[in-house]
């Protein structure tokens, strides 16, 4: 669903040369690295309703619901050219021997694939938690792999890390899979993930120049005050709370931004400032995943918990735009 009547900052392309659609969405990582190379998105779902008004507000459109049924699945045009998507990962129940496109029914992954399956898309490019590798002694992942071969996919994967591969400084780790349909794109043999790159940024290039609101402030009667005091002695690096200690990161880096941040502000990476100790900020968390955040909208009446499980949830948007410079060069050539 489409508004005209409101402003939004990220537009689509006025002559788009390839199409796509957003899949388990979120606020649109996805949606902005493409249209940021002239890709125009055609179809977009998400189920959480928060997160469902952050991309409203950001790029005119209420994302579909629930991708699991039929009637979501209509609405997908014929035609696309890549399908993408961070799909959350549920296990998977290996009972036999196969491994393959009955395997993966009852998880969202088996939603893809029905869709690739109808559709055909010249390309499917997914993201997921590191831990998928891994996962059932690699056999979820197998399962995967063998799915998308059925269906007539080759499949290219390869765990990239923001702070190595975006010059974004955040330590996250995650695998993306692109899969080339063998007929449609015949070369895709030449398709390479982007290359390690120099981490020129810090994290003052993130953070905001101003005091923050003083709700993200530990007050010196907090519990955890003097051990934070005590251990937080850096103002090149952030911090986080495990439990009874303060974790540095070494790297100078923020560590990885994670969902459970919503949970009551948990888990919220920590930093200390010209005036005193503190979280940061969704807008920073935003920041931090490579989001253009002077330029983005932020529901006004929405909780911070709400925001930064969305930041969590997020894509690394500047990493998802380097893949998919990758990606243009093989379909295009």
């Amino acid at each position: 669903m489409q508004s005209d009547l409101l402003p939004t900052p990220f537009l689509q392309p006025a002559n788009p040369k390839f199409e796509f659609i957003d899949l388990f969405a979120g606020v649109g990582g996805f949606r902005m690295a493409l249209q940021n190379l002239d890709g125009r998105c055609v179809f977009t779902s998400e189920w959480n309703q928060h997160a469902k008004e952050t991309y409203f507000q950001n790029y005119g459109e209420y994302p579909e619901g629930d991708i699991t049924l039929d009637e979501t699945k209509a609405k997908i045009p014929e035609q696309f050219d890549i399908l993408c998507g961070g799909f959350p990962c549920q296990a998977f129940s290996i009972a036999g021997n196969q491994k393959g496109f009955n395997e993966t029914r009852g998880t969202l992954f088996f939603d893809i694939v029905d869709i690739a399956k109808k559709h055909q898309p010249r390309v499917i490019f997914l993201e997921n938690v590191k831990n998928l590798v891994s996962h059932d002694k690699g056999n979820t992942f197998e399962v995967i792999k063998n799915t998308l071969k059925e269906l007539g996919y080759a499949v290219y994967f390869q765990v990239l890390n923001s702070m190595i591969h975006a010059n974004v400084p955040q330590n996250r780790e995650r695998i993306f899979i692109v899969a080339f349909h063998e007929t449609l794109v015949p070369n895709h043999a030449n398709f390479q993930f982007p290359e390690a790159i120099p981490l020129t940024k810090t994290i003052h290039d993130f953070l905001e120049t101003e005091k923050v609101d003083q709700k993200y402030y530990y007050k010196q009667d907090h519990m955890y005050y003097p051990i934070l005091s005590e251990s937080m002695t850096s103002r090149d690096t952030l911090y986080q709370w495990r439990r009874v200690y303060v974790r540095e990161n070494k790297s100078n880096v923020c560590p990885t931004l994670t969902a459970n941040m919503g949970a009551g502000g948990h888990n919220v990476p920590l930093l200390i400032d010209n005036n005193g100790i503190r979280k940061l900020t969704p807008k920073e968390c935003f920041a931090f995943q490579g989001y253009p955040v002077n330029q983005m909208i932020f529901p006004e009446k929405m909780s911070n918990s709400a925001l930064y499980m969305q930041a969590g949830n997020s894509v690394t948007m500047p990493l998802i735009q380097r893949i998919g410079e990758q990606i243009l060069k093989v379909i295009n050539s």
